[in-house]
């Protein structure tokens, strides 16, 4: 089996995938269609003291399914059927009308991010060190300054500002800081 790429309906993948798999075992075909996937990753938010957890898809629009091809490279006539009735399901990527396989590398890579526990949620900040910041909240509102480093796991941003000419590190939640 090799590993292909389906488009879909944004923000419909779970729905196809789970719709995908009750179809496969009523219709019996287990044997064409293996595996199917929507990699995604769960983030956590803090804002203020309040901590939420979201599940964000890592690939918005796609569904990863393994299956059989036909010796032609197609999609079998039942699978083909049984997939395009499915609501939301637009058509694989694909190469004049035969769907394209993914590399291996891809795979393993798509396969990793797909099957990374769920316990663990990560913090999701958008700068690096070294990127310019303003602080938006807090007692340091307005002041600007060169992000130093990023603690993941509590959401603490360090960052260097300029107070009375001298630079002085602060500790600041990662919500608090914006990138200019």
């Amino acid at each position: 089996m090799h590993w292909y790429v389906l488009r879909v309906q944004s923000n419909k993948e779970m729905h196809v995938k789970e719709a995908l798999q009750r179809k496969v075992q009523m219709e019996g075909l287990s044997n064409v269609i293996g595996r199917i996937e929507v990699p995604a990753e769960t983030v956590k938010r803090i804002r203020g003291n309040k901590q939420t957890v979201h599940i964000k898809k890592l690939y918005p629009g796609y569904v990863f399914m393994e299956m059989e091809a036909t010796e032609e490279g197609r999609v079998p006539e039942r699978a083909w059927f049984m997939i395009k009735e499915t609501s939301g399901v637009g058509d694989f990527i694909s190469t004049e009308g035969i769907p394209t396989p993914m590399r291996d590398t891809d795979v393993a890579k798509m396969l990793m991010e797909a099957e990374k526990p769920d316990d663990s949620p990560s913090i999701k900040v958008d700068f690096e060190p070294g990127d310019q910041i303003k602080i938006r909240e807090g007692a340091f509102e307005n002041f600007e300054g060169v992000v130093d480093s990023i603690d993941q796991e509590r959401g603490i941003v360090k960052v260097v500002v300029t107070i009375f000419g001298r630079s002085t590190p602060l500790d600041i939640e990662y919500w608090q800081v914006e990138k200019i």
